[in-house]
This record gives structure tokens, C-alpha cells and sequence, in this order.
């Protein structure tokens, strides 16, 4: 993708106010609008819970029909959480037929993501599918491309696109205020205990595959598809599983390099999360991730930054998820556009397969 072009994707994103949407100014432009039916496919996702529970926070936005777990001792465990206390149980033929459904959320394993997704497009429903979004490349594109032919959303789960930290970055490459980004580096870790480490060994992209995709997602808003990634892969303990837990992405640009790195070994991982994003008028680095502390370095007086290095106050959101669905809300009544293309959305699972070692 060109510069210009990077551009205009970016100010799609309606960065004027850092493209954060406040749910009562939502509630307010679609007072009028009936609310969206919507239904959720599996529970066994680790986003699941947060996904159902912002759809039925947002009630004057959504109407959650039913969501779909076929394990009753999964049922069991779940129904009296907070997210689905007082949910409707269904089989999923009885979701995709129910009368004036327009959404779906997939929120299976990550294995079965995919199938379900190709379901409900081929039941021409809208979906908000969550990440990564599988590992046969082949099956994504034509899922993609089915939707693009009935002209219907895949909003993809990656949690940093409506980030307020983000946003500041997105904005400040939008408007060109760094200069030439040459450089780029994010960290996204964690620590995970064995039961974890043996569902994630299932994947070959092991820790790279479950969270570097959010980072990359992100990079790819920024810094567009990537010339060629290079993936440095270690398992840091063979004799117990062969989970990839420590992996590097070298992504290359023609004028830039970035990388990405996720282990699952680091304590308190989640207070080091971080991107930097350095140009050659400045440079902004979020550090921790959610929450975000924001610090910006500039040369000089540039938009909305100041020379020399400060802190910038971001508003803070209601939820992690909230950004997604109150989006999600306007675009499905035509109130915006759905800023994230389907060739953004094949260039970033492109980039995470490559990143991942696959």
C-alpha cells in the first residue's frame, strides 16, 4: 500500500477526535435506530465472556437473541457469570435462522473459528470474528471473500484498534507529524501456567500466533504490509511441551524495520507491554499497553505535540471491548464507514502466519 493510500486509510478511522466513540453520544445518533439482533457462537474463547458481556451492557444498542455452547457442562460452569447470567441457550441452527438476526459473534477455540465463521457468512450474517483468525491462510481469503461479495462485515478481534494510546499514534502517522517512521518495536507477554501452555502448544505459532497477532494488527494500521517478516522462534522448554513461547517477527519495509516480540515467560509481563513507533521528526512510545501511558519526543512544535518529551493525557475507556461494538452499532445502521478493509485484514493474518513460523 502506497503512502497516500496508508493515509486515507488512516483518516478513515476518524481520527479527529482520536476516533473514540462515547456510548451515550452512540445511543444518541441511533435513539431512533431499532436495535441490532445479535447472537454469540462458543464460550471457549478467551475474549468470549468480555464480547457477550459489551453486546448486553450496550442494551438500548443490542438485542443478544442466544449464544451457542453445546457443551452443557460448559453451560454449567457459565451461567451464573456476570456475562451470562439470564442468556438464552441455543443450538446454532436455531441462532443463524432466527428471524431479523444480523450478527454473530465467533467466540469458539481458535480451531474452530474459522468453520464457524464460513457458516454464518454463508448465512449472510455480519460477524465479529475473533483473533487469530485460524491458521489455513487459504480457507481465511475465500471466507473473506465470500463476505466481500455480499458486501458484509468481518470485524476482526484485535484489542488495540480502539485503544486510546493507539489512537494517539494512529492519528500522529495519519497526519505525517513523526516524519518518516523508520522504526518500530512492540512487546506483548505474559506469564501462563501448563494447562494453558499445552492448549497453546496445539498451534505451531504458539505465543506469536495468541498475542503478537494484536500487536501486528496494529503495526499493519500503521506502517502497512510489511515487505517480508522473519521469524526467530525458540521453545524455551522441549523436555515438558513444544509450545513456541518465545518468538522475534522481524518485519521489513523498504524504509523501515520492525519487530514484535511475545514470550510467555515474563513476570508481571502485562507492565512492559509496549509499541514504539520512532520518525525523524519524533518518536511516541505507549508503555503499559491498556491503561496506556503515552510519552511523545519531538524536535519541534508539530500538530499537537510540543517540542521535547511529555506526557499526553488519553481519555480513558469504559471497557476493552467497548470501541468495537459501539463502531460496530454506527456502521451497521450506515452511520460510518467500517474503516478496516478486507485486504488489511488478509495482509495482517498474512503477516501473523509469517511472524508465527508457519
Amino acid at each position: 500500500m502506497t503512502q497516500r493510500n496508508r493515509r486515507t486509510f488512516l483518516h478513515q478511522l476518524g481520527l479527529g477526535t482520536l476516533g473514540l466513540l462515547a456510548a451515550d453520544q452512540v445511543s444518541a445518533s441511533l435513539a431512533q435506530a431499532p436495535k441490532i439482533k445479535a447472537g454469540q457462537i462458543g464460550t471457549r474463547h478467551a475474549h468470549a465472556s468480555g464480547k457477550v458481556g459489551t453486546m448486553r451492557k450496550f442494551t438500548d444498542l443490542y438485542d443478544v437473541v442466544g449464544v451457542v455452547e453445546s457443551d452443557l457442562n460448559r453451560r454449567k460452569e457459565l451461567e451464573n457469570t456476570s456475562a451470562y447470567k439470564g442468556v438464552k441457550w441455543i443450538t446454532e441452527e436455531q441462532l443463524l435462522n432466527t428471524p431479523g438476526l444480523q450478527l454473530v459473534c465467533v467466540e469458539t477455540a481458535v480451531k474452530d473459528l474459522l468453520d464457524t465463521a464460513e457458516r454464518c457468512i454463508d448465512a449472510g450474517l455480519h460477524i465479529h470474528l475473533d483473533k487469530p483468525a485460524g491458521e489455513d491462510f487459504e480457507q481465511f481469503t475465500r471466507i473473506v471473500n465470500k463476505a466481500k461479495k455480499q458486501e458484509l462485515i468481518i470485524q476482526m478481534g484485535y484489542m488495540f484498534r480502539y485503544n486510546p494510546g493507539f489512537r494517539v499514534l494512529f492519528k500522529a502517522a495519519s497526519e505525517g507529524w513523526l516524519g518518516n517512521i523508520h522504526e518500530a518495536h512492540g512487546v506483548i507477554s505474559k506469564t501462563v501456567g501448563q494447562s494453558t501452555r499445552n492448549t497453546l502448544a496445539e498451534y505451531k505459532g504458539g505465543t506469536m500466533f495468541e498475542l503478537g497477532c494484536h500487536l501486528i494488527d496494529s503495526l499493519t494500521v500503521f506502517m502497512g504490509a510489511p515487505d517480508k517478516v522473519t521469524p526467530y522462534v525458540r521453545h524455551t522448554y522441549p523436555d515438558r511441551d513444544n509450545l513456541a513461547d518465545n518468538i522475534i517477527g522481524m518485519f521489513e519495509y523498504p524504509r523501515a524495520t520492525a519487530t514484535i516480540r511475545s514470550s510467555l515467560m515474563e513476570v508481571e509481563g502485562f507492565r512492559r507491554r509496549q509499541m514504539v513507533a520512532v520518525g525523524e521528526n519524533g518518536t511516541i512510545t505507549i508503555r503499559p499497553l491498556e491503561a496506556p501511558i503515552v510519552e511523545v519526543t519531538m524536535a519541534k512544535d508539530t500538530g499537537d505535540f510540543k517540542k521535547g518529551s511529555h506526557l499526553i493525557e488519553v481519555p480513558k475507556l469504559g471497557g476493552r471491548y467497548d470501541g468495537d461494538f459501539l463502531e460496530l452499532a454506527e456502521v451497521l445502521h450506515g452511520k460510518r464507514e467500517f474503516p478496516f478493509s478486507y485486504q488489511h485484514d488478509l495482509a495482517v493474518q498474512k503477516a501473523i502466519l509469517d511472524a508465527s513460523g508457519y
